[in-house]
Parts: C-alpha cells; sequence; structure tokens
C-alpha cells in the first residue's frame, strides 16, 4: 500500500499572515501569535487526515521561512548585519544575516510546537528542518572561512534539535536541501557527511528532501534554463542510496526529471511528488494515480510515499487543499488497482 505526505509548507490563514505571499510578517504578536500558529496547525493538520494523508505535518505555520525560523533561534548569528549574497549558486542575489561567532542553541527550537501537533493528531507526523548544506547558502558566513565547516557545526545543532523531536513521538525527520540541486558536485563531498551528522542516534524515519524550489520567477526562469531534461538529480542519488538516510523525497511531477534517476535510489523509500505546486491547476485523481504509476517501472511501490513537489506555502488556500484532496485520492485510487492485482 502506498501511503502520502506533503513534503513541506502549507498557505498560512489570513488571520496569520497574508496570504498567498512566502515568507509574510506575522499579523499577531506575542499570546495571539501562539493561539493563531496553533489554531492554523490544528486546521492543517485536520485538512490533512480529510484528504487521506497518512503521515501529517504542521505545514509550517510555526514559522516564517523554512531555513530563517530555525536561525532566529541559534547564539552567533548577527541580524543586523546583513550580507547581500548570491543564493542557489547565485541564482538570485538576498540580503541574509551573517555568522559572527561559533553557533550555538541553548534550547529547543520546535519543541513546543511538535508536542502540540502530536497531541492533536493520531497520523503518522512529520516534521522538516533545513538541510545543513541549505543553511549555509542561506546565510552569510564571517566566522568559520569554509562552508563544510559551518555545515557541520549547524549539523551538530541539527542533530541535538532532532533527537529532542524524537523522544515527542515525531514518526519522520526530514531535512530540506534544495542546495543540493545547485551544488551537485559538493553533495558527495561533504553534503552526505553533514547529514549524517544531523542524523546521528535518531532511530524515527530520516528522509531528505531535493527539490526545484518554489514556483517563484527566479525559480521558474532557471528551470526553463535547463533544457528538455533536468538531470542534476543523477550527479549526487548514488551517494544518497549509499549514504544513511531512509527517504529521499524529490520533484515528479510535471517536472522535466527522467524518472529513470529513479533507478539509483534502489535502497531508499522514494517520496514521489504527484503534486505540482507551481501551479494553481488542480490534478486529478487519475493524474496522482498515473504519475506514481509511471515511477514504478523503476521503484517497487512497497518504496514509495506519494508527495508533493515542495511546499505550497505561495497557493491560495483552496487550492492547497484540493491539491491535498487530489494527492490522497490519487493514491487511494492506485491502491485499489493494485490490490486488484
Amino acid at each position: 500500500m502506498i501511503r502520502t505526505t506533503i513534503a513541506g509548507s502549507l498557505p498560512k490563514p489570513a488571520w496569520l499572515a497574508e496570504p498567498e505571499k512566502l515568507w509574510a510578517p506575522w499579523r499577531l504578536v506575542g499570546a495571539d501569535l501562539v493561539e493563531g500558529k496553533q489554531d492554523a496547525a490544528r486546521v492543517w493538520i485536520k485538512i490533512q487526515e480529510d484528504a487521506g494523508i497518512d503521515i501529517v505535518s504542521d505545514g509550517e505555520q510555526f514559522r516564517k521561512h523554512f531555513v530563517h525560523g530555525f536561525l532566529e533561534h541559534i547564539d552567533g548569528i548577527d541580524w543586523q548585519r546583513m550580507t547581500t549574497m548570491g543564493i542557489r549558486d547565485d541564482r538570485y542575489d538576498a540580503q541574509v544575516p551573517t555568522v559572527t561567532a561559533a553557533v550555538q542553541r541553548r534550547k529547543s527550537v520546535h519543541g513546543d510546537d511538535v508536542k502540540f501537533c502530536r497531541e492533536n493528531t493520531r497520523h503518522g507526523l512529520k516534521v522538516t528542518l533545513p538541510g545543513p548544506m541549505t543553511i549555509c547558502d542561506t546565510i552569510a558566513d564571517a566566522h568559520y572561512g569554509s562552508r563544510p565547516e559551518m555545515a557541520m557545526a549547524f549539523a551538530r545543532l541539527l542533530n541535538a534539535e532532532a533527537l529532542e523531536l524524537q523522544a515527542l513521538g515525531v514518526d519522520v525527520i526530514q531535512f530540506d536541501e534544495p542546495a543540493f540541486n545547485a551544488f551537485m558536485d559538493q553533495v558527495p563531498v561533504w553534503g552526505v557527511d553533514a547529514l549524517h551528522l544531523a542524523i546521528e542516534g535518531l532511530t524515527c524515519k530520516t528522509a531528505v528532501h531535493i527539490c526545484y524550489g518554489y514556483g517563484i520567477k527566479a525559480n521558474n526562469d532557471w528551470k526553463d534554463s535547463l533544457g528538455d531534461e533536468w538531470r542534476q538529480y543523477e550527479e549526487f542519488f548514488p551517494a544518497l542510496n549509499d549514504s544513511r538516510i531512509d527517504q529521499v523525497s524529490l520533484e515528479c511531477a510535471d517536472s522535466k526529471v527522467p524518472l529513470s534517476v529513479l533507478r539509483l535510489l534502489a535502497d531508499k523509500e522514494v517520496l514521489v511528488g504527484a503534486i505540482n505546486v507551481a501551479s494553481e491547476v488542480i490534478e486529478t485523481p487519475e493524474k496522482v494515480a498515473a504519475t506514481l504509476r509511471a515511477a514504478m517501472e523503476f521503484v517497487d511501490p512497497e518504496r514509495i510515499i506519494a508527495c508533493t513537489n515542495c511546499g505550497m506555502a505561495p497557493l491560495p488556500r483552496h487550492v492547497a487543499e484540493a491539491k491535498l484532496q487530489a494527492l490522497g485520492a490519487g493514491t487511494a485510487l492506485l491502491n485499489r488497482e493494485l490490490a486488484g492485482r
């Protein structure tokens, strides 16, 4: 039986932040903000459950940014010293905070949020954390002197966080590494080692998510430049297959990724992106089933988990809800087909 999950973010409700805007400021403060985040997480957990999603998440309702939501609780980062830096191998420029001293985590960042989610669902629970390489590609370094060294420092903090979240009953801890698709040659050199440090001692399922980014102009323009086939995964999937990570999440729906690259993940569970997050067109259950069925040519169905390509934060809420329903319905359709064999 093929299970279902989501890759990451879901739209913020209008009471919490401006809809359809990535990383929008909070509209609440203090205790009202805490309550608003919890209300948003509770709503999206229920929506996921009703849609037939087996392994749910909070949809990143507790943080504005998938990387900075973790970093803003870490010492050693100067948020007043903003540095202009090229992101994802200079795909676009951004003003980012700067590491000025050894990074330290004083207490759990997401523990209270995870405890709330665990108390509000009996389904499997996934938590997403930024991966070490992607952190290093989203923050400037004025202390460590090399990305690998800084990545290992952050990996140790992520590991301490992950171990605490596991103790709260998390079933899957996923590390988001879109930077893997920009620095393919570095993944086997130090990217996988940093992930191994981040997952050390974990006994829950571990996953790494590598997509082609949100459906924003910079990412769409980059994808338009990649030609008829997107073969970035091909360069580092062998290293991931040899790694201790349990699951690999990738983009398949309406992408130009040749599904033959899935052969390179012969020893992993594969989170097959069957929902296009860069379009407001709602997939039919039949289309979702077709995407998953195409992946089955290269991956045994027992190793497939149906997923979204990436997060859906920029989408209208009703579109994201409908896409979740399509993911659940399409997977159920295929499961009935498999049961009838």
